[in-house]
């Protein structure tokens, strides 16, 4: 997590202000509910509360120092952090954490910065959504060529490639929204989860307060499973960002130029070479998922703990946590202003989807030759024939058109009606499903 790829809002959730004010609101709900329930005096709860809220709204760069000061004794986070809590609380504190253990404090902590991540990163993926659905309407019927293989294939158009990413961002909306609700869980069940020496209605007090769900069995711990589906959900999304990333930097290549990014007023492409217009945006966007994917052995080889609780998760997590979800956001933001701002070249795009003298075509006529009577085989050799001609001539004074190579063969002349060939060679063919697309991805 460095300053260059993080955003405020995001970068905040894992600053230690936030932290400390969670484990404090946790400490707090759970000596309300213990209250609630005669375990410790009602007095005591909010005493907690009245003295601590305030200093935990101020708390500055100095208070962490003292937290952090106080941790290089005892060389334990949360006894450091209740240290420094017990200052200012008083002898009320003695309440404080009762008959609970570090990882409720630290795991309900991690589901609540969890859940704030991905509500940031449900509004990120809002904006990629809004980006393509414009761009896909705008070039709804924008013809070119789709490529398989990086050969090209068969006329697309641009707008139904942009479609085609906005229904895998909608898919990853629907998995992260999943994996927050998976995530939103409270431990709250003391040492190795018995509730030995708390009520259960604590945890589901804290946990309604924190708009969380009791964790079923913690074991001491929230089992990491649900983690590991998180992290894998981001990794899914950061393969969506790279796979539309990569399509852009396709495009702009010199010897394509279909789509480029923006280029500002001011801006240098090279310090060699003056006339450079890189991919700079969707390059980046390419190493950034990787680091978002980079997140997910390591979150699946910790669901795999020693009996009720280690702390081997603990250091991959205080790293991926922050790590992948500012990254993802800076990702999904850079992406959404990307898309916005793509330059489009519609009449290369038809430039390049004729260059290769009617091949691409070859589809249709196949599928022509074998209406008229002509055997399926038979088609394809006649017209991978022509198709051939024309490929390996392009450019050359002997070549022709790949329709101009169909009219010249005896087995096509005379079988197959000049308007079909018209018909079969007419980009336009490739349009007619364009509409039911748009409407199965957009309603």
């Amino acid at each position: 997590m460095i300053p260059r790829y993080s955003r405020p809002e995001m970068a905040a959730i894992w600053s230690p202000e936030n932290r400390y004010r969670i484990w404090f609101e946790i400490e707090a709900l759970a000596a309300e509910g213990m209250a609630r329930i005669g375990a410790i005096p009602e007095e005591a709860a909010r005493t907690i509360r009245e003295k601590g809220a305030p200093k935990l709204a101020a708390i500055n760069a100095a208070e962490i120092g003292r937290i952090d000061a106080i941790e290089r004794e005892t060389r334990h986070d949360v006894i450091a952090f209740l240290t420094w809590l017990a200052e200012a609380v008083g002898p009320d504190s003695r309440f404080v954490h009762q008959g609970m253990t570090s990882s409720d404090v630290l795991d309900t902590c991690l589901s609540v910065q969890l859940t704030q991540a991905a509500d940031l990163l449900l509004a990120d993926i809002d904006a990629v959504l809004a980006a393509l659905k414009t761009r896909a309407q705008e070039h709804k019927y924008t013809l070119t060529i789709g490529r398989s293989h990086g050969i090209h294939a068969e006329p697309t158009t641009f707008g139904l490639k942009l479609a085609g990413h906005y229904a895998e961002f909608a898919r990853g909306r629907e998995r992260l929204v999943a994996a927050r609700a998976e995530i939103a869980v409270a431990a709250v069940s003391g040492a190795v989860g018995t509730f030995a020496h708390l009520d259960p209605s604590v945890e589901e007090y804290v946990a309604q307060h924190l708009g969380l769900r009791p964790e079923p069995v913690s074991t001491q711990v929230i089992p990491r499973d649900r983690h590991a589906a998180y992290f894998c959900t981001l990794a899914v999304i950061a393969s969506g960002i790279e796979r539309l990333a990569t399509e852009v930097r396709h495009l702009q290549r010199s010897e394509v130029r279909e789509a480029e990014e923006f280029f500002h007023p001011g801006q240098k492409g090279s310090s060699a070479m003056p006339h450079k217009r890189n991919p700079v945006l969707s390059e980046n966007l390419c190493g950034l998922a990787r680091i978002v994917r980079a997140a997910v052995v390591p979150a699946l080889e910790n669901v795999t703990l020693w009996h009720e609780r280690d702390i081997s998760h603990s250091s991959v997590e205080r790293a991926i946590g922050p790590d992948a979800t500012v990254t993802l956001d800076f990702a999904l933001m850079r992406l959404a202003g990307m898309m916005e701002k793509l330059v489009v070249h519609p009449e290369r795009m038809l430039a390049n989807l004729e260059s290769l003298g009617g091949v691409v075509h070859s589809g249709e006529v196949l599928l022509a030759l074998t209406r008229a009577g002509i055997l399926r085989e038979d088609a394809y050799r006649i017209v991978q024939t022509s198709a051939m001609a024309t490929w390996t001539k392009l450019g050359t004074p002997e070549g022709k058109t790949f329709r101009a190579n169909l009219d010249a063969d005896p087995d096509v002349a005379g079988r197959v009606k000049p308007e079909v060939l018209d018909a079969a060679t007419d980009p336009g063919l490739h349009l007619r499903g364009v509409d039911r697309i748009f409407e199965r991805v957009f309603g």
